[in-house]
């Protein structure tokens, strides 16, 4: 299992997808061994999630350096060094290292998984010289209208998708739209090799965390919890309709608390709270450790999910603890993207495009309204239990058993 996103990588959500895989596969017949980066090129570390790595799991952390870092010379450095991103030197350590394991261990699969694109490119190595079956986890789609922006690296993007896409055993997508997305760029790709798996929770991590449903009678906390990405989920239009509410009277600092818990543009979002003059409602809150993240979901008295047009054949990981947490959910999202529609088949009712204030005001007006009532529906407790990272692994284990047979 090749990923750059796993402990002591600190600050995304990406983590969860390898980890839950690792913890989950033994049980399914599969041994999971992971290759990974050497934490130094990690932006922020942290060790709550490093005692979930199963005992005994093999784990090799082969060189790697964050370019933007490590080789730049007064804060530049050659663009060829960060293309397909900052961590392309994580192809030179990876692929001895992964040749040794394979050497040694025989494994009956590789998987890879993006972001970050520098793992297709080892994975693709990896294959190309062993001939062992790989499987390209895209999660999200890689080349895309806009992104990435300097065109060289969109360049680059592409060509790693393709060859993904043409050489991989299977290429694997986090959301229906994805895999909709290259059915149609690669027509010639045979439709059985492209596969979703969505992401999910995992119930351990929810071990011993209370549900809390008391009737609310103060302040409304409306959580995000993760970043706030000023293309892919900007706020400002929910700015302008909190705005909008509070010169109507509908909201205030007494009464509702927008908390943004670990946005990663905190200046950004301070600077835009005040231009809006809402900044007593908003409350930009620091990271905190993983499960007191989850804790904090499940004392909110709503969630908040944000998703841009741009992004509408992507669902953001964070929604399935959402989900978990049986809160009451309000989606800044448009209709007709993939996370609205796993929205609505949860049975989440607060829908608004992210882009429309007027609608948003009205969605929130009302939802507050509902919150206040006891009256916000609850996802559905059927639809929550089959989107658990369990459930998850199952389709992996299959899509192995697939790929290699008599393994």
């Amino acid at each position: 299992m090749i990923a750059f996103h796993f402990p002591p990588l600190a600050g995304s959500s990406g983590i969860q997808r390898t980890l839950r895989f690792v913890q989950h596969l033994p049980e399914l017949g599969w041994e999971p061994m992971v290759l990974t980066a050497h934490p130094r090129a990690y932006a922020s570390r942290s060790d709550d999630l490093m005692d979930e790595v199963p005992p005994g799991t093999i784990v090799r952390r082969a060189f790697a350096l964050d370019t933007s870092k490590h080789l730049a010379l007064f804060r530049r450095y050659p663009g060829f060094l960060a293309r397909p991103d900052r961590w392309l030197s994580w192809k030179w350590g990876a692929v001895p290292t992964g040749l040794r394991l394979i050497r040694e261990y025989r494994p009956a699969a590789i998987w890879s998984t993006y972001p970050i694109a520098t793992a297709h490119l080892i994975g693709a190595e990896l294959a190309r010289r062993t001939g062992v079956p790989w499987i390209a986890d895209f999660r999200d789609p890689m080349a895309q209208d806009g992104y990435p922006a300097d065109p060289q690296t969109w360049d680059t993007f592409r060509a790693i998708e393709k060859h993904a896409l043409q050489c991989a055993a299977r290429s694997v997508f986090v959301a229906p739209g994805a895999a909709r997305v290259y059915r149609e760029r690669y027509p010639e790709v045979p439709v059985e090799r492209l596969r979703v798996i969505e992401n999910g929770y995992d119930e351990e991590s929810f071990t011993g965390l209370a549900l809390r449903t008391p009737l609310i009678q103060g302040k409304v906390t409306l959580l995000h919890s993760g970043i706030v990405y000023p293309s892919e989920r900007d706020p400002i239009q929910l700015f302008a309709a909190l705005r909008t509410l509070a010169e109507q009277g509908r909201v205030g600092p007494d009464t509702l608390c927008l908390r943004l818990r670990a946005s990663a543009h905190e200046p950004y979002l301070r600077k835009l709270a005040i231009e809006h003059r809402i900044e007593g409602l908003v409350d930009l809150a620091p990271p905190i450790p993983y499960r007191d993240a989850l804790a904090e979901m499940m004392r909110a008295e709503a969630l908040l999910v944000m998703q841009a047009s741009n992004c509408n054949e992507q669902i953001p990981a964070k929604i399935y603890e959402y989900l978990r947490a049986r809160r009451p959910i309000v989606g800044l999202t448009d209709p007709a993207g993939d996370t609205a529609a796993l929205l609505r088949e949860a049975g989440v009712e607060a829908i608004a495009p992210l882009d429309d204030a007027t609608e948003i005001a009205g969605v929130l007006a009302r939802f507050v309204d509902q919150l206040r009532m006891n009256g916000a529906p609850l996802p559905r407790i059927e639809y929550v239990e089959q989107a658990s990272r369990r459930s998850r692994s199952r389709q992996l284990a299959t899509l192995l058993d697939e790929v290699s047979p008599g393994s």
